[in-house]
């Protein structure tokens, strides 16, 4: 294996461990108006992710900045090519961190109008970046308008293509089930029970969504070793739908996390040697043309190995601290805290 096929690899692995680890707290941001019936039970369901959003963030940008580094023409074209939707994606990222802090906080108004509003905002900023990355990693899958310099000369509305938005809702579906599955596991009581019954309507729906774009996707990118990955996915998906029916929450979302885990990987593999595939695949952008040097990727190789495994362990640490359920119970009656 080269170091760029070992980078191409490793960074496949974060954008994995990004959807695994913020498609919950997506999840759980969507379901907010569903399961969050009065103020106790919102806070509640924002409690379940409150110390592990942030840190869940850190996936997406360690991704973006090793494919800045080590693909930095993948980079400058994908980054270009989808400026709008990533746009959007980092407007409504924004948007829902300040709702996290500031729904807490002394209103300036009503306090109901007030924590209605950042309730919104959080709604707003977990299905906007659910579903335009759903979109974008279609598009990927699909093939760019590249010119022969490896640029993207199509239009915003040429990323808005049937199949891409089936990707952006089948993103939304898994990270709904990730979400519902999630609360399952982190609550008692009533929030768990509504949260069970409905992570198997959603996973149900989730499954009728993603069959199609699997099937499209194995269609277009199909390998024998994507299709065994995209059928490991729907064998996880229903496999997290009768374990969270039986009471087994954290096996459910461990079912499901593969799944995602699987639909990731076999986008991954379905384009590679490419990193941006094109329409006219002389077009394609593959691997060794967009790699930095190979002493870059040498000394990015050695930062990459010692600094690793010490984020992992710090966020392993902080799911164990806060490992314990919650529910309504463990709410203070004062308005504040979340």
């Amino acid at each position: 294996m080269t170091l760029v096929d070992f980078w191409f690899i490793l960074i496949a692995v974060l954008w994995t461990g990004y959807f695994f680890l913020e498609g919950f707290d997506f999840g759980v941001g969507m379901l907010l108006p569903i399961l969050g019936r009065d103020e106790v039970h919102r806070r509640v369901l924002i409690n379940t992710i409150g110390p592990l959003w942030d840190g869940n963030e850190v996936w997406v940008l360690v991704a973006g900045g090793a494919t800045f580094a080590a693909f930095p023409i993948w980079y400058a074209t994908m980054f270009s090519g989808f400026y709008l939707p990533l746009l959007l994606i980092l407007v409504a990222l924004i948007v829902r961190a300040v709702a996290f802090e500031f729904r807490g906080k002394t209103p300036a108004i009503d306090p109901v109008v007030w924590r209605r509003r950042w309730d919104a905002c959080i709604v707003f900023g977990s299905y906007v970046p659910a579903f335009l990355w759903g979109v974008a990693f279609a598009n990927i899958a699909r093939g760019l308008h590249l010119d022969a310099d490896h640029e993207y000369v199509g239009t915003v509305f040429d990323l808005l293509n049937p199949y891409a938005l089936l990707g952006g809702v089948t993103t939304v579906g898994l990270f709904l089930l990730h979400g519902a599955v999630f609360v399952s596991l982190k609550t008692v009581g009533d929030i768990r029970v509504g949260a069970t019954v409905l992570a198997v309507r959603i996973g149900l729906a989730a499954a009728v969504v993603a069959v199609p774009f699997l099937v499209w996707t194995q269609a277009q990118r199909g390998t024998d070793v994507t299709l065994l990955l995209f059928g490991l996915a729907v064998a996880g998906v229903l496999a997290a739908i009768g374990l969270v029916r039986a009471g087994r929450s954290g096996w459910s979302f461990l079912a499901n996390g593969i799944a995602i885990a699987a639909v990731v990987g076999g986008i991954f593999t379905g384009i590679h040697p490419d990193v941006l595939p094109a329409l006219d695949p002389a077009n394609s952008l593959t691997t060794t043309i967009a790699a930095s040097s190979p002493y870059t990727l040498t000394v990015m190789t050695w930062v990459a190995g010692f600094f690793t495994p010490v984020v992992i362990a710090y966020q392993a640490w902080s799911y164990w601290v806060f490992r314990k359920r919650i529910g309504t119970q463990h709410i203070p009656v004062a308005v504040g805290a979340h």
